[in-house]
């Protein structure tokens, strides 16, 4: 266990910052899974109206570096293809 104060706080710190980055990560993982629900089941409509929804909150998760930018992007491209495929 820690023995200085500024290394106590450091806990506290990292304590609270990890449940905030675990609870937006938590809800990227939850749009991301109600976008690939609509997928699986072959609904274009539902689909394509989840994706821009998904992909704000990716972003917004990626703007706070809770994830990579690059991840971000993977994430985003991926997504939209498995979208445009369906449609198409």
């Amino acid at each position: 266990m820690a023995n200085h104060k500024s290394a106590l706080k450091r806990i506290r710190q990292n304590t609270v910052r990890r449940a905030h980055n675990r609870h937006y990560r938590s809800t990227m993982r939850t749009e991301i899974k109600k976008l690939l629900t609509a997928i699986d089941a072959g609904d274009a409509d539902a689909a394509k109206a989840q994706l821009p929804q998904t992909v704000s909150m990716i972003q917004r998760v990626a703007q706070k570096g809770i994830i990579h930018r690059r991840q971000a992007a993977r994430r985003v491209s991926r997504l939209a293809s498995k979208v445009n495929a369906l449609s198409a």
